[in-house]
Order: C-alpha cells, then structure tokens, then sequence
C-alpha cells in the first residue's frame, strides 16, 4: 500500500511514513462504524484518497505558517493527507455531517496532528480567512466559488496565489467556462501513471480579495 505513496514521494520522514501507514488501519476500523469511504474504495485508499489528496502537493509546496480551510473534507480528505506532508501548515477541515468529523477528529488524534482543526459546520459559518481553500468536488465549481470566495486571505505568502485547490474528475469545461482568465488546470495523469488518475484534475484558481 505504501509503495504508491513512496513512488512519487521518496522523501518522506521516519514520522511522516509511520503516520501514513497508519492510515490503513485507521480508516477501516472507523469506516466500520461510521461509513466515511465506500467500501470499494476503502480497499484502495492509498491510491483513491491518500493519493489524490497529494496530488495538491505536486503543484505547490505549502510555505510554513500557511492556512488551508478543507470544505466538504468527508473523513478528511485532501485535509489529514495533506497536514502530513506540511507539518507546519493550518489545516481546518469542515464538513456539515457531524459524525465525518468525528472520524476526522479521532483520525488526527490518533496520529498525534496538531497542525489539523475539524469542526462540524457549515462553509458559510466560517469566520476566519485563509490561504488556500481546497476540496474534492463537493458541488458543482460556480457554486463553490460562490460560497468560498469571501474566505481567501488577501495577502500571498505562497508561491501560488491565494485561492482555490479544486480536485475534480470528468468532464467540466463549460462548469470552468467563466472563470478561464483566473484558473489554471493541472491533468493528474501528468504526475501519476495509475489509471485512476486519467480523468482525474486539479484547478487553481486565484481570488484577489481587498
């Protein structure tokens, strides 16, 4: 299982390997109690979930004090992956079903992420700005952008700017169609050879809030 991981990321830490590997063991017993993965995915969760949440990781390195708000983030996906791989990067994860953040935070505890916050509310409750805010296609791109935009921190400390990271699968131009002029698409198949990746992207989209 780890393999996957180590084949595009070769420079993982003792700590961050361990946390990663037991990443396995975790989601299964939770998603025994608490259905956070189908249970078709969960036998592929290194390539389907953990992978593809790094696949952020392959367009930008987060800068250390840099804040990430997970929308939608299920049992914690981009948002657990990703917190192990930028130690010290602010990870919140939010989801609306209060029984997925449950797992979110029983998953980082287990772990010992102390860079990780989960809270069960709504997008709309956040109060806070962000960095970047990122998600697995949790509505269609319009009304994410709709519903993120005003949670974007002005100023840029990455060498991405501020935004949206926006982990996507089929078929969206016409979704993307208003905001060409901001977004740039990523074709996951460019850094990943497993077939699960093919239909797979990543959009960047700048906000510039005053």
């Amino acid at each position: 299982m780890m393999e996957i991981l180590t084949k595009y990321f070769p420079d993982l830490t003792d700590q961050q390997m361990d946390q990663f590997g037991r990443l396995g063991a975790l989601y299964e017993e939770w998603n025994a109690q608490i259905n956070v993965i189908s249970r078709k995915d969960i036998e592929q969760l290194y390539e389907r979930h953990v992978l593809h949440s790094l696949a952020i990781a392959k367009v930008i390195q987060f800068n250390p004090q840099t804040t990430v708000l997970d929308v939608g983030t299920g049992g914690g996906f981009p948002g657990i992956p990703l917190a192990i791989l930028f130690p010290e990067t602010s990870f919140m994860l939010i989801d609306s079903i209060g029984k997925k953040i449950k797992v979110v935070n029983e998953v980082a505890s287990a772990l010992g992420l102390t860079n990780v916050t989960a809270e069960h509310i709504r997008v709309e409750e956040v109060k806070q700005k962000f960095d970047f805010v990122v998600s697995r296609a949790v509505t269609a791109f319009p009304r994410f952008v709709s519903m993120v935009q005003t949670k974007v921190a002005s100023q840029s400390k990455n060498d991405l700017p501020n935004g949206i990271l926006y982990l996507k699968g089929g078929d969206f131009d016409e979704e993307i169609e208003p905001f060409r002029k901001q977004i740039e698409v990523y074709e996951l198949q460019s850094f990943f050879q497993e077939e699960f990746f093919e239909t797979k992207r990543l959009i960047h989209m700048s906000i510039k809030n005053k």
